[in-house]
């Protein structure tokens, strides 16, 4: 079939969304598929492109940063001559968009009206739930032919606000694990020196104060009390999607915090393009995750499963789907800096423990979170949208 994919960035844009998209349309395309992308427009990257089989095309009117409430309803008619020019070239059988549910009603208003038009379906991923006017009222634009939810969470959460449950479909994300299951550590150590022989503690999440960053380092600041070696490494990336431009302010707060406490020869921030994650997961010795919003998943969770790594978390949102206390990981409470430092020293102390959790997780990995999964599982509500225009 012919699938166009529409999502507000792709990479090299860092974040859940875009690292799900990066496995899920080459891997369509593996399956015998045509999928293209209409995305976001990138400094130095060109309009229209062929990534791993996968046509990409960038446009400004797709960039957040560009476009409040005002804007987009004024490029209203712009954004649809963009759609659909897409959609005439690439033709699609079906419509998938990602996170359409939130952000502007323009766009949700025109590949609704063109769907109509073409008389094909349209799939929704929710990768996330706002509680705002904005989201109902695009929830009232969108009717999308199935829903995914990336978690029960987000299935819940649609629910609560008037969406069937047999409209929705839970499938979690999957990803290849490969590069996790074959990184060696003594790469990492080439690129980065000073984490060879150190205890790492790796945060994978953006730097925001919503990722748990400032618990992290309230609690890294203890846990050097008790393990003089720790290091920790954190991921400094300002190439994500910023809504209301917040994240050089949250990496700011974050950093000062962790000069405040004198710890920045103990720290490394890097900015880790999507093909050297797998490395620094196999230079870690353990995974910290402590969200204090509702993670809608949490795909660090199953890169650290992947990776083999045990990991520590809060129970927001979806991550206690996937990780089970004492089998896979820990779990402590969120906003509690000493909680986590106690669980991180407890691993660290007790490298057996964290061995044992890192091999069932890769064990439930291997059952549950492979890239195959969850592909399969996407083809099935489309075959099942389908069905119901012929």
């Amino acid at each position: 079939m012919k699938i166009a994919m529409l999502h507000w960035a792709y990479p090299p844009v860092i974040g859940g969304v875009e690292t799900h998209l990066v496995q899920l349309c080459p891997a369509l395309v593996r399956a015998g598929h045509q999928v293209s992308v209409l995305t976001g427009s990138h400094e130095g990257i060109p309009q229209l492109y062929i990534d791993r089989g996968v046509q990409i095309r960038r446009v400004s009117l797709m960039n957040l940063g560009l476009l409040s409430k005002k804007v987009s309803a004024s490029l209203e008619g712009a954004i649809a001559d963009a759609v659909r020019s897409y959609f005439d070239e690439s033709k699609p059988d079906l419509i998938h968009v990602h996170n359409l549910h939130y952000f502007s009603e323009a766009h949700a208003r025109v590949v609704k009206n063109e769907a109509n038009k073409r008389k094909i379906p349209i799939v929704l991923t929710a990768h996330n739930v706002w509680n705002d006017r904005l989201f109902m009222n695009i929830t009232r634009i969108g009717a999308w032919d199935h829903t995914i939810a990336v978690s029960k969470f987000i299935k819940h959460a649609l629910m609560g606000y008037g969406t069937p449950s047999h409209d929705v479909t839970v499938i979690h994300h999957g990803i290849d694990g490969t590069p996790f299951f074959d990184a060696k550590p003594e790469e990492a150590h080439k690129l980065y020196p000073q984490l060879r022989g150190r205890n790492v503690i790796f945060h994978p999440a953006r730097m925001h104060v919503d990722k748990g960053s400032h618990i992290v380092a309230q609690a890294f600041r203890l846990v050097k009390r008790r393990i003089p070696d720790a290091l920790l490494v954190m991921a400094g990336t300002t190439d994500v999607v910023d809504w209301h431009n917040l994240q050089e302010e949250g990496m700011a707060k974050v950093l000062e915090l962790l000069n405040h406490f004198g710890l920045q020869r103990d720290v490394l921030v890097d900015q880790y393009p999507v093909e050297r994650m797998p490395l620094m997961y196999a230079a870690c010795t353990l995974v910290v995750y402590p969200s204090i919003f509702d993670e809608p998943f949490g795909l660090a969770t199953i890169e650290a499963m992947s990776a083999g790594k045990s990991i520590i978390v809060t129970p927001r949102g979806g991550m206690s789907e996937i990780i089970k206390a004492r089998k896979n990981g820990l779990i402590v409470p969120s906003g509690d800096p000493v909680s986590l430092a106690n669980a991180i020293v407890r691993l660290l102390k007790h490298p057996e423990v964290a061995s044992r959790m890192g091999r069932t997780g890769r064990e439930m990995f291997r059952e549950k979170y492979q890239l195959e999964i969850m592909v399969q599982d996407t083809i099935a509500v489309y075959n099942k949208c389908l069905q119901k225009y012929q």
